[in-house]
Parts: structure tokens; sequence; C-alpha cells
């Protein structure tokens, strides 16, 4: 039996690469559960130092969230705001851009 002949797949390994202790699909299963991996900025990864704090910290956030929406009346209506501001415009008036063009105008 001849060797098996080299394909394009196999010019891309190393020599360097040594595979002798490896086992195929060691870790196949964990992969189709699926995975969340996250990265966190330098200034929140100084507050969470492991994964265990980050989910604490985490459910408790989806609890009081959960529970707020749930204490919400079930009928209740969201009522939009009005489109009319809710204070009365100020009394100086401001110079609009047809006071700056007739300026300009005259020289």
């Amino acid at each position: 039996m001849s060797p098996r002949p080299k394909t394009e797949a196999d010019d891309d390994m190393l020599s360097e690469y040594d595979f002798t202790g490896a086992v195929r699909g060691k870790y196949y299963e964990r992969y189709r559960e699926g995975t969340n991996v996250v990265l966190l900025d330098p200034d929140v990864a100084e507050v969470f130092r492991d994964a265990a704090t980050v989910n604490d910290a985490l459910r408790l956030l989806v609890s009081v969230a959960r529970a707020k929406v749930t204490r919400q009346p079930a009928g209740a209506v969201r009522r939009e705001r009005p489109n009319k501001p809710m204070q009365p415009p100020s009394r100086g008036k401001r110079r609009g851009g047809r006071q700056r063009a007739a300026n300009a105008a005259r020289g």
C-alpha cells in the first residue's frame, strides 16, 4: 500500500505539529452543546476575576429584570408622550437664518 498522496490541506501543516497523543473528537460533544465566549473590557475584567462572579452578576441582573417586568399590570396601557414641549418657550427670540442672510446681503 502506498502512502497517502499529499493534499493541499497537508501543505498547511508544519512538521513541528505532533498529534501522537491526540484523541479524535475529544471535545466534539461539548462543541455541539454550544458555547458563548465573551470578551470583557479591561475595566470590567478588573471587577469580575472569574466566570463564576460574572455568571452570578448576570443571573442577579436577569432576576431583577424579570421581577420588574412581572410587576407591571397586565392591562396597563403605555401612555405616549405628547409632541408638545412640557415647558413654555423662553421669551428671548433667537435670530434665525433670515436675519443673518439679510445682514450679509447688505454688506
